[in-house]
């Protein structure tokens, strides 16, 4: 039977602006009486809040332009905050102070009744598990893993099942029963098939998790396995790139696939222990840097240190004491002070008579680095120089001179410095910003000095390659979860596409004297972009009382992309950053290297097209002062797939400080663990898993080790 809907005598809604959109529900819960009685005494809030209830008297066309008027989109479905839909006599509205949706049902020009909506969503049927959780919490319509059985359908937690007539006991070692007979015999630990026995079943107590399979053959019902609660160490949600074939229980083609698999890990698992060991029985000469160096680049840091960023400081330290080379991976949420540990490395390195490289994935980011290390090495005996396509062509030819006669002692750069030509008389340690940026060919070279140099990687959100590879403790990690003191959380939005959004959170930070990146991620569209930018803030809006967009006639808008010329790139950048430019209109060129305290709004043109990693990282681009920032991820709701859904809701969800490594984790559960070593590896975790894969991979190593 239907539930009927839950009706309320009055609902507030609140316009579609910053303003409103930074204030939670909560909020406007707590504070409904004030924002009525001042809808009577302040024209704002008489422009942006407006109150309904039962036979109000208003006609639905008037509802329709108030809700327009306020900034609200029209659509379909009311399927996301900030949308309003109009079915007959009913107009639906999901106000952005609430929860969920409301109908507003009307007879004739009076308000009949006012009732809540199932939220329907950006809320898409979870099929990817949370590392954090557990069995019981796994979504119905998950995809699961039998190490005996194959891929299934989880369909959740069932009471102890006993079997009716004619068939006694089913709990004990073997089912016993006519079947035995046609030597058909099933641990009860592994789970049953009640379909096998023609038996009907009943709840009893106790607990089973309850998987199903393909159907048996065409035109037959899905098989379905109960699995007792105490074996469920045989199985594990599912997480792979794409879809998963789901198997029959009894075939062969399970049992094929695991064994094909079990070879290729224990391939792997040979590689990976060469490579390993290769490195652990590299050795050279513990550093010996001079603590005085250290000290004086401690001096001038301007900002205060956090435990975090101490303690690894003190692992890595300890890790280029020791004799093996160091291979650390560095994990820190944008702007937690990665920068600057891997600064005190290299110096570290530097005093010990080494060289250093640093490789960066972008030229706009090893633009940022050059810059971060000078500034931090100046006053110091120590020589940075940077490689890119930026390097005029005589200057390169000197540089990599330098470098092959140990002059310089860090380099950084992009690619360039995989080069042929490019040769280190004394390269101590390697130090990889977004390692995953770099591409298999480029890395062949750097694999080759693995065993020889020390290694630290910088990252944000590790891809999950890099991930899995750190939490199978084949390389080591240090966390930086500690913001810097007086760093607030960047307010994050999602929000359905509307000029009023845009238009409200640009006028709000020009307000108050700040800049906005725009990030817009096609080249071929991204100058008509900038023309219905320019079109949307010059539209008057009730919310933009102080005329802040109407008096910027001529918008400072600064346009950058991957295909400009570089100079051209690099001269609109140091505009921005000049404040010559008050809103950069660009591609996800911008994700990393640009640290401008005072661009403290991001608003995403078409968010659900990114990447869940890649939206962090933009994200991250804002807030790194103590000013607090707003960060706009905007959708349409006609082209959201449910994996642009999932990928939204996750970076609500983690929208905190320090929520790097979780974006990661996250990131491993929605894309699967990809390729560890090579692009080989792909495949065989879409076939079993990455859970699956990763425990075959881990028994693989022990067992090489013990022979």
């Amino acid at each position: 039977m239907a539930h009927e809907p839950q009706a309320t005598n009055e609902l507030l809604i609140a316009s579609v602006t910053p303003q409103n959109l930074e204030r939670d529900d909560l909020w406007f819960s707590e504070n409904a009486a004030a924002i009525k009685k001042s809808r009577l005494e302040h024209p704002w809030w008489r422009d942006n809040a407006l109150f309904l209830e039962k036979d109000l008297l208003m006609k639905p066309s008037f509802l329709v332009r108030r809700l327009a008027d306020m900034g609200y989109e029209r659509a379909g479905l009311a399927a996301g905050k900030g949308l309003f839909a109009v079915q007959g006599g009913i107009v639906e509205v999901w106000p952005v102070n609430e929860a969920r949706a409301y109908a507003i049902e009307f007879s004739g020009n009076a308000i009949a009744a006012i009732h809540h909506k199932e939220r329907a969503a950006i809320q898409t049927k979870k099929q990817l598990f949370r590392s954090r959780a557990s069995l019981e919490t796994l979504a119905e319509g998950s995809f699961v893993v039998h190490a005996d059985h194959g891929i299934g359908i989880f369909r959740g937690i069932a009471a102890e099942y006993q079997i009716k007539n004619p068939i006694p006991d089913l709990i004990g070692d073997e089912i016993r029963n006519k079947s035995e007979i046609q030597n058909k015999k099933f641990k009860t630990g592994f789970g049953f098939r009640a379909s096998d026995f023609g038996l009907s079943i009943a709840k009893n107590s106790g607990e089973f998790f309850a998987i199903e399979y393909a159907p048996p053959g065409p035109g037959r019902e899905p098989d379905k396995l109960f699995v007792p609660a105490d074996q469920r160490n045989r199985l594990t949600p599912y997480v792979g790139f794409e879809t998963p074939r789901i198997h029959r229980l009894g075939g062969t083609a399970w049992l094929a696939t695991r064994r094909k698999i079990k070879e290729d890990a224990e391939k792997l698992a040979r590689e990976l222990l060469e490579l390993y060991a290769k490195r652990h029985h590299a050795r050279r000469a513990p550093y010996e840097h001079t603590r005085e160096w250290q000290e004086e680049l401690r001096a001038t840091f301007a900002f205060e240190e956090t435990p975090d960023q101490t303690r690894a400081e003190e692992e890595i330290m300890a890790d280029m004491a020791r004799v093996i080379p160091m291979d650390r991976i560095l994990c820190g949420d944008v702007g937690f002070g990665k920068t600057e540990v891997a600064v005190r490395a290299s110096l570290a390195a530097i005093a010990s008579g080494k060289q250093v490289a640093v490789l960066s994935p972008t030229t706009v980011l090893a633009a940022q680095h050059e810059k971060t290390f000078s500034s931090r090495f100046a006053g110091l005996p120590v020589r940075a120089a940077m490689l890119s396509r930026l390097t005029p062509h005589h200057d390169e030819k000197r540089i990599a001179r330098e470098i092959s006669e140990g002059r310089i002692d860090c380099v950084i750069g992009t690619h360039r410095l995989f080069s042929s030509d490019i040769r280190f008389k004394n390269l101590g340690l390697v130090v990889i910003d977004e390692e995953q940026r770099f591409g298999v060919r480029q890395k062949e070279r750097f694999k080759e000095m693995r065993a020889e140099v020390d290694v630290l990687s910088l990252s944000a959100t590790p891809i999950p390659r890099t991930l899995s590879l750190a939490m199978a403790r084949l390389r080591d990690i240090s966390m930086l979860e500690t913001p810097p003191p007086e760093r607030k959380p960047v307010r994050t939005m999602i929000m359905p596409h509307t000029r009023s959004v845009i238009r409200g959170a640009v006028g709000q930070e020009l307000a108050r004297g700040g800049q906005v990146y725009f990030l817009h991620n096609r080249i071929e569209t991204i100058g008509h972009a900038k023309e219905k930018l320019q079109k949307i803030l010059r539209s008057t809006h009730p919310s933009d009382r102080k005329g802040v967009l109407r008096a910027e006639k001529h918008p400072r808008i600064g346009v950058i992309h991957g295909r400009m010329p570089e100079k051209e790139l690099i001269k609109t950048m140091d505009q921005f950053r000049n404040r010559e430019i008050n809103i950069l209109l660009a591609t996800t060129i911008i994700e990393n290297g640009l640290d401008i305290s005072s661009a403290n709004t991001l608003i995403v043109d078409d968010a659900a097209r990114l990447g869940l990693a890649q939206a962090h990282q933009l994200r991250g681009r804002i807030g790194r002062g103590t000013t607090q920032a707003f960060a706009y991820f905007l959708y349409r709701p006609k082209h959201l797939t449910e994996r642009g859904a999932e990928r939204l809701e996750a970076l609500k969800e983690y929208a905190e400080l320090g929520a790097g490594y979780d974006i990661a984790l996250r990131d491993l559960e929605i894309r699967g663990a990809g390729n560890i070593l090579g692009r080989e590896q792909s495949g065989a975790v879409n076939k079993v898993g990455l859970n699956l894969y990763c425990q075959m991979l881990g028994e693989a190593v022990e067992m090489i080790r013990q022979k």
